[in-house]
């Protein structure tokens, strides 16, 4: 039994690393900067142009590939 346990732990391990190596491998970089932080602690604000605009295409991608993962219930034991 204990076997299953660790065995099924693993499994559940490796697939959340290979889940997270490949949303960081998709991830693009983002336009918000240490700098762009810096400016709005120090000004309270930021301008436009010191921001990349928002790229929809992509938001809309990744948003429906978000959805499109299934998402198992729980197992109940009554």
């Amino acid at each position: 039994m204990t076997g299953i346990l660790f065995l099924a732990l693993a499994v559940l391990v490796a697939v959340a690393g290979w889940e997270v190596r490949r949303r960081l491998r998709h991830q693009t970089r983002s336009g918000v900067t240490d700098e762009v932080v810096h400016r709005i602690e120090t000004l309270g604000r930021v301008d436009e142009e010191d921001l990349e605009p928002v790229d929809l295409e992509q938001v809309r991608a990744e948003e429906d590939e978000f959805w499109a993962q299934t998402w198992d219930e729980p197992e109940e034991d009554w």
